[in-house]
């Protein structure tokens, strides 16, 4: 078995050097294509040469998507950044410096930040402060995020900025890119994200940014299961679930009917659990669609408020009444118009009491026979 090596030095001064901390931290991670660009973007920066992506794709064999997937690779561990024109061409590229950190080599310039993770998925519950991050994110370089929104997330920043009504800042750019890279949420993912914190009427980026991280660490990863996980931990759909009697947790149906009343009908809770009240009095079957025609008729009568619902119950009681009336009245009035007690009330009579029995004075009769 062989021993340690002892390495000596015998090297010219026409040579290249690479940081211990690119070794030790970065190198391991990178595949042949990201190391051979990286090192031989070192070699033409130190001979203060040019170069371009066919050079880079001819030198080592590669193709040039193979090439530019290794330049936005480092660019996004920070070590290079990449410049373009108006029609994306890249024009420069920059060799940035790395620092030593205690878990992973950083530019010089960027910050650590530390992002807490979600102790209480719900809405309105407070968020730990002091929880380990699930993935840790850094500065990125104002052209790493003017290359993603003009390419692969052009379409979720213009989503983005359509919920928040206005042009993002390179703060919560980076948010986006933070989640959509770092976290790997797909469009379809990120756009209900966005939206589930825009209907809870929660506009600061931090909470989006660790309600991702949650979602993350639970493994979600389509729009369908972020909606059955907030559904679960929704106050809201809780309540009337258990209001309706129903213990099971909130499907993603059931939790999209309950849902609705809130934001499609605009009911307050006031309002719903008195329709929760009325369907558990009327029915043990098919509750929650009993309860949902409730509020969808009150909803299109305009029922605001309790005294709104009152006044419905008024006038449906004085419906029944008067119909109760009328009904009384037509039924003397077919009575009378058949003539007498004899007859049966609903008018029909069989084939006896139809018969038209005819009267004979016997002692005429017994007379005329005389006669004869």
């Amino acid at each position: 078995m062989m021993g340690k090596v002892t390495i000596s030095q015998n090297m010219g001064e026409d040579s290249t050097n690479v940081s211990n901390i690119f070794i030790d931290e970065y190198m391991q991670d990178a595949n042949d294509a990201q190391l051979k660009v990286y090192l031989f973007l070192l070699r033409m920066m130190k001979a203060n040469l040019p170069t371009s992506v066919p050079e880079l794709a001819d030198k080592f064999n590669h193709t040039e998507k193979d090439v530019i997937r290794a330049l936005k690779y480092w660019e996004k561990k920070g070590l290079i950044g990449l410049e373009y024109d108006a029609d994306q061409n890249l024009t420069s590229i920059h060799m940035e410096e790395i620092v030593a950190h205690k878990t992973y080599g950083r530019r010089k310039e960027d910050v650590i930040r530390a992002l807490p993770t979600v102790q209480s998925r719900s809405v309105s519950s407070d968020i730990s402060e002091s929880a380990e991050p699930a993935v840790v994110k850094h500065n990125y370089t104002a052209s790493v995020l003017r290359n993603f929104k003009q390419t692969e997330g052009s379409g979720i920043m213009f989503i983005a900025e359509q919920y928040y009504g206005r042009p993002l800042n390179p703060t919560e750019m980076s948010t986006i890119y933070y989640i959509h890279d770092e976290l790997n949420f797909s469009d379809e993912l990120l756009d209900y994200l966005m939206q589930y914190c825009v209907d809870n009427h929660k506009s600061d980026f931090r909470y989006m940014e660790k309600v991702a991280i949650n979602w993350n660490q639970e493994g979600i990863s389509t729009p369908e299961q972020a909606r059955a996980e907030s559904y679960k931990h929704d106050a809201d759909v809780i309540t009337v679930m258990k209001a309706l009697g129903m213990e099971n947790a909130p499907t993603v149906k059931e939790g999209s009917v309950i849902t609705s009343w809130r934001g499609e009908l605009g009911f307050t809770m006031d309002i719903i659990m008195e329709a929760c009240d009325r369907t558990v009095m009327a029915t043990q079957k098919g509750r929650l669609r009993y309860c949902d025609k409730i509020l969808r008729s009150w909803h299109k009568s305009d029922v605001k408020t309790r005294e709104d619902i009152a006044r419905l119950d008024a006038n449906h009681n004085a419906d029944v009444r008067k119909k109760k009336v009328m009904a009384s009245v037509s039924s003397i009035d077919n009575t009378g118009r058949l003539g007498g007690s004899y007859i049966r009330s609903n008018g029909s009579q069989n084939s006896f009491t139809q018969f038209q029995q005819n009267t004979y004075n016997f002692a005429e009769l017994e007379q005329q026979l005389l006669d004869n």
